[in-house]
């Protein structure tokens, strides 16, 4: 719970409280949702919250079931949107924009925004000046961050995020924030507290852009909710839970199944009260001996209860897993579960993750654009101007992903053979060396090494070339007779 009344503020423009107050409300009303989310992904489900009071007992509801299904909706989605810089007017690399990629680990912290857009639905990039690399960018999940939505002009209207935590002053093993970033059309509102008093200080910096240096990574947006939606939505919880509650089953059924339950009849108080007070060691026992019952003269009968069967609940694993492959567009091996359904070709592997290949590309497509505007507002900081004053070079950027479809090496080579067959000069561009299998680093060293190599052949050439002799002075020249003196 973040509670701040933006009316306390020291120094914080009134005509902003309203929007504030609005913000704020939004985020810790969505604060119990997100943790739910956050919770699921983690895996950490207890039987409690998902125990049906028929056939777990309650003194198991406490007992907590790994599961990592909520993880790898996510996380496998994510891996297949792999962020590679940006692309110029003319497809070369863009200096100034490397520069700012490089000094903030963009691509690094690409990875984790996108895994936290997929988890809560949105994340969202924020920007500031920085006088060492020009522009600095932060990634900021729901948790810790909000936006208010203007549908007029389909972008952040304002928005905030929490840049800063310390101790809490009351309970020092939890964080409180101390300082928050507000953003607006036309300035960044430095928002932070004095640890001594408790007061809020606002401090305002004006800047040029015309919108605020906030821009959201979204997944799955629509018209009533335009920053996504999860894709550990309610349907896919509730799988989880199923899933959860089956395993539970299946193991006190295992339980049960290794140790069945055996029973002697006709035996004498004595005997029984050895059986009862030794049942482990009577179990594990390799000979069960006993004698007649005096009192009644009957023979003592050993028998077993039928051993049970945790095949229902394996079929019931399969079904869950079937379902939530239908759900997340995650095949069912995803789910660790092996069924004779799975497919054992490639390309039937292949044809099973079409539709995961067509939500990374829809997830490349949106975080692409956002991308492209977080590296138009990250150059006009870097040069101090407006987007409208950028240079047509300069807006000429477009972000690069690399295939989603995560082809092997050798299907990738074979392609960039047959193109390089079929297209002159393709087998000498960066983009060949990139598809049959070497990253950045190898193709610079592959490309240094081959300009070494040409200048060595060059320099051979010139040491190799025959000397010219100049003709003397006086010698006639024999094709026009005339003197060289």
């Amino acid at each position: 719970m973040l509670s701040i009344n933006p009316d306390m503020i020291v120094g914080f423009d009134m005509n902003e409280s309203d929007r504030l107050k609005q913000l704020l409300d939004q985020f810790n009303l969505h604060q119990g949702k997100n943790a739910d989310k956050n919770r699921y992904y983690e895996g950490n489900i207890s039987l409690n919250s998902v125990n049906l009071g028929i056939a777990l007992p309650d003194g198991l509801s406490r007992l907590e079931i790994g599961c990592s299904w909520g993880a790898k909706t996510v996380d496998v989605l994510a891996a297949r949107s792999m962020f590679d810089g940006f692309v110029g007017i003319n497809g070369s690399e863009v200096e100034a924009l490397d520069n700012i990629v490089i000094g903030n680990n963009l691509i690094a912290e690409y990875a984790k925004a996108c895994r936290d857009e997929l988890k809560l639905g949105c994340t969202f990039a924020t920007l500031s000046a920085d006088p060492v690399i020009g522009a600095k960018i932060r990634f900021h999940s729901p948790m810790t961050a909000s936006a208010m939505w203007n549908g007029v002009k389909g972008r952040i209207d304002c928005g905030f995020a929490i840049m800063d935590s310390v101790p809490d002053n009351e309970n020092r093993t939890s964080w409180s924030p101390s300082f928050i970033a507000y953003y607006t059309d036309d300035a960044l509102w430095e928002i932070k507290r004095d640890q001594d008093s408790e007061v809020w200080y606002a401090e305002k910096f004006p800047h040029k852009m015309g919108r605020p240096l906030m821009e959201p990574l979204i997944w799955n947006a629509t018209s009533d909710k335009p920053f996504g939606r999860s894709r550990i939505k309610e349907p896919v919880r509730r799988l989880i839970d199923g899933y959860v509650r089956t395993i539970a089953n299946a193991t006190i059924g295992l339980e049960f199944a290794t140790s069945p339950q055996k029973y002697l009849l006709g035996i004498t108080d004595d005997q029984y009260d050895a059986v009862i007070n030794q049942k482990f060691k009577q179990y594990v026992g390799s000979i069960l001996a006993s004698t007649n019952n005096p009192e009644t003269g009957d023979k003592p009968a050993f028998g077993q209860l039928p051993q049970g069967n945790i095949s229902p609940h394996v079929e019931m694993i399969r079904i869950l897993a079937t379902q939530f492959s239908a759900a997340t567009g995650l095949s069912v091996t995803d789910t660790g579960v092996v069924s004779e359904a799975n497919p054992t070709s490639a390309e039937a592997v292949v044809a099973q993750g079409q539709t995961l290949i067509a939500m990374a590309e829809q997830l490349n497509t949106g975080n692409g654009d956002s991308l492209r505007t977080i590296a138009l507002m990250a150059t006009a900081i870097a040069n101090d101007v407006s987007l409208d004053e950028l240079t047509e070079e300069q807006r000429d950027v477009v972000a690069h992903f690399k295939n989603p479809a995560l082809p092997s090496v050798a299907a990738s080579a074979d392609a960039a053979i047959k193109i390089a067959s079929a297209r002159q000069g393709f087998a000498a561009t960066d983009t060949f060396l990139e598809m049959i299998g070497f990253d950045k680093a190898d193709i610079r060293r592959i490309k240094a090494q081959e300009a070494m190599q040409r200048g060595l052949t060059l320099l051979e050439e010139i040491g190799n070339a025959p000397e010219m002799v100049e003709p003397e002075a006086g010698v006639e020249n024999e094709d026009n007779g005339e003197s060289m003196g």
